[in-house]
């Protein structure tokens, strides 16, 4: 399905391969610098599925700079507590949220991964060129434009191609080479859905279950929507047909049948869903996220992973500054991309190291782990104690630019 007119090459044409946060983030941005964008995506239609995420920090900002603030805070949630139980469901450890709010100023929310994308997108949607149900095969470059071969439709040139396509970027792949020169696994499984009136629930209550590798959580969502998170601990990494989601169920199955609490409960809820977000945990990490006319940017550049917990927010930061510079430099794309790595690389590596250290205390493997984090959480109610631990992962320490706007902007 395509949006809008068909664009010849043109000057400051760019193609965004991707619709999640950080493709519609770009288009928003470079809109107002005059750039005349078309997002592809190969879903059929904007995808909802996914998880609830922690959005504050310097994103944060970008959406006020966005003015998409009031309908973030209104999309999202205002959670009260962290609660960690046991097979008996009796809490055994876990923190109130305030530890959060008040180490970023209250600037903070929760939202569902995809209600924010939904929320970009639609700032967006009539300011751009759209196609649902397409990918890029071949991407063709020289010092002028860029060749963009797609799956469906004819191809076409743009002055600059940028992949916004996740993880499992196809245009990485193309340009740069194959997911195992940059995908580093941190050992780890997930996998989320959502279910209606599931039963018990507990509103404004982020509610999680662990074993030695394993993890379920539940968080209580309007409409009688219930929220599950899978995180289980895994050595190869299972590598499964993205579009397979019996294979993923079965997964569950096996892994979490056995676990106890409301595992049994959660699984035959699992049988009624009809999305369901299933990956490995991962980073990507890159020496240089541009070649030419072709730049990366969000999970396709740097994917701190998902248990970072700001990868949303990282990557409107990144959209933010590609798009500034891109403005600054009149729409140099080689010049532009070396300012925006050398202004983002240092911070977003900073970012990934932090990353890693976590994931071991996000779902310990051991009984002797799971009861150190455990104890460790109970003392978050002593604000001193919470700040030490929580506060420095919480700041970004990176300086965005006042990028000047021209004044006939769309927006």
């Amino acid at each position: 399905m395509t949006n809008g007119s068909a664009i010849a090459s043109q000057k400051n044409s760019v193609l965004i391969s991707g619709i999640g946060v950080a493709g519609p983030a770009l288009a928003y941005w470079l809109a107002l610098y005059g750039f005349k964008t078309t997002l592809v995506e190969k879903a059929q239609h904007l995808r909802t599925a996914g998880y609830v995420i922690d959005f504050w920090g310097r994103g944060f900002d970008v959406a006020e700079k966005m003015e998409i603030l009031p309908a973030i805070k209104r999309e999202g949630y205002d959670i009260k507590e962290l609660r960690i139980v046991g097979a008996s469901g009796r809490r055994i450890g876990g923190f109130s949220a305030d530890v959060f709010r008040s180490a970023t100023n209250g600037r903070y929310v929760s939202i569902p991964r995809g209600e924010l994308a939904k929320i970009i997108y639609q700032k967006i949607e009539c300011h751009c060129e759209t196609i649902f149900g397409d990918s890029v095969k071949k991407i063709d470059q020289d010092e002028d434009r860029v060749r963009v071969h797609f799956e469906r439709e004819p191809p076409r040139d743009f002055e600059m191609v940028i992949g916004a396509d996740g993880l499992h970027s196809v245009v990485r792949k193309l340009v740069f080479g194959n997911d195992d020169r940059f995908e580093k696994y941190l050992g780890y499984m997930v996998a989320a859905f959502s279910v209606k009136a599931y039963r018990p629930r507990d509103e404004d209550v982020y509610v999680s279950y662990s074993l030695p590798g394993k993890q379920v959580a539940r968080f209580a969502m309007r409409d009688d929507r219930t929220m599950f998170l899978f995180v289980f601990a895994n050595h190869q990494g299972r590598q499964i047909d993205p579009q397979n989601t019996n294979a993923h169920k079965d997964t569950l199955r096996a892994e979490f049948g056995q676990a106890g609490w409301e595992c049994p409960r959660i699984l035959a809820a699992l049988e009624f869903c009809n999305e369901l977000y299933f990956d490995r945990v991962s980073q990507i990490q890159m020496d240089t996220w541009s070649q030419g006319r072709v730049g990366l940017i969000g999970d396709a550049a740097f994917c701190p992973s998902l248990l970072a917990g700001q990868r949303a927010a990282l990557a409107m930061i990144a959209a933010y500054v590609l798009a500034g510079e891109l403005g600054r430099t009149g729409g140099r794309p080689q010049e532009a991309f070396e300012r925006y790595e050398h202004r983002l690389h240092p911070f977003i590596a900073g970012k990934q190291k932090a990353a890693m250290q976590f994931a071991g205390s996000f779902a310990p493997k051991t009984r002797l782990g799971l009861f150190f984090r455990n104890q460790i959480t109970k003392t978050f109610k002593l604000p001193f104690i919470a700040g030490l631990a929580m506060g420095p992962s919480l700041f970004d320490r990176v300086d965005l630019p006042d990028y000047p706007v021209p004044q006939n902007a769309p927006f």
